[in-house]
């Protein structure tokens, strides 16, 4: 046969094969993707930051005006040293106030004093800082308010997270930085929000590198407690590698490959739609996207429930909801596309069947 002809034939069967598999890999996306849904959150049942059964009146009330109920609820956690919810609360009453603030101008005017008032406070200014193009500026200017909040709160560690938020937006030096850092794990060696603080300091973003952000986040983890969410520090620093865009080593891979196992096992240890986990589990999903797991990543989508969260998403869209819902369905597609057309779709994970 004329060479020519040899290399128009082999032409045509490659276009061929070519054609074959991606009608085969139409047809089982078209066979096994509605089925895909099972355990899946419907699309309108989704909410972004939904807040908590505790959280909620809160915000309610604080909606016509009354700080009573935010007042109590943070008294509560103060009171029963439960840090992580504090925190988490302190941002979601802030994040409120800084468009609707008479509600907490009331409750400071009330009890100018009162710790749970000044760590909202506090937390407001740096946001609004934040926002600033004077940013460095505007932080050093609400310093004393942090001050006045660890004072008026001494066992509390959130005035200490605020300022390692402060201290990364001023360009504090490491030596200074670990001074923050020694008073925040002094008041709660586990505290999740302190531990994020601080690896935001040292990412590559900020004043540190992926391996001293990857280290950190390992060692730490390495530590905490059983059930703790600071052994989802590493899939943090795995998420702030990717965002990064640089070409990685295999080694690298490997390392954001081994953060997403151990997110994975945390994030088992909680059940199906449980609000405590959601943005490490949102977050966990986002990396196995990007890695290309798609079956795991389908099963902490099942996991997650209604909870998207505004992180990570946020990171790289305006729409954090609509990335999130994309997401899930590229998922879908991408597990149907893989499943033999007489294959058994694999079942959800124990937590979720539970």
């Amino acid at each position: 046969m004329p060479s020519g002809a040899a290399f128009t034939c082999a032409f045509s069967m490659v276009r061929t094969m070519s054609l074959i598999r991606a009608l085969i890999r139409t047809a089982r996306m078209i066979r096994h993707t509605p089925r895909l849904t099972d355990c899946l959150a419907p699309d309108e049942a989704v909410l972004l930051d939904a807040p908590d059964d505790r959280l909620g009146p809160a915000l309610v009330a604080a909606a016509v005006g009354e700080y009573e109920p935010a007042a109590k609820l943070l008294a509560t956690t103060r009171e029963s040293a439960e840090w992580e919810n504090r925190d988490r609360y302190v941002v979601r009453l802030a994040a409120f106030a800084r468009n609707r603030d008479e509600w907490l101008g009331d409750w400071l005017r009330a009890t100018p004093r009162d710790a749970d008032a000044l760590v909202v406070k506090a937390e407001l200014a740096v946001r609004r800082a934040w926002e600033s193009p004077a940013r460095a500026e505007q932080l050093r200017e609400v310093a004393p308010l942090i001050a006045a909040a660890a004072e008026a709160g001494p066992g509390d560690p959130v005035p200490w997270r605020i300022a390692l938020d402060h201290a990364r937006g001023t360009h504090a030096t490491h030596t200074a930085f670990e001074t923050l850092w020694e008073q925040a794990v002094r008041r709660s060696s586990h505290h999740y929000g302190c531990h994020v603080a601080a690896l935001k300091y040292l990412s590559a973003q900020w004043y540190g590198s992926h391996r001293e952000c990857f280290d950190f986040a390992e060692q730490a983890a390495a530590d905490a407690l059983p059930g703790s969410l600071v052994q989802a520090l590493p899939v943090r620093a795995a998420f702030a590698q990717l965002l990064g865009g640089e070409t990685r080593t295999s080694v690298q891979d490997d390392r954001i490959d081994a953060a997403a196992d151990l997110a994975i096992a945390l994030s088992h240890g909680y059940g199906p739609g449980d609000p405590w986990p959601a943005e490490v589990r949102n977050l966990l999903a986002y990396v196995l996207v990007a890695r290309g797991r798609w079956a795991e990543a389908l099963n902490q989508f099942r996991l997650i429930g209604p909870h998207a969260t505004s992180f990570p998403w946020s990171s790289v869209t305006e729409d954090p909801l609509g990335r999130f819902l994309r997401a899930r369905d590229d998922v879908r597609i991408e597990v149907a596309s893989a499943t033999p057309l007489r294959g058994r779709l694999g079942a959800p994970p124990a937590a979720a069947r539970s």
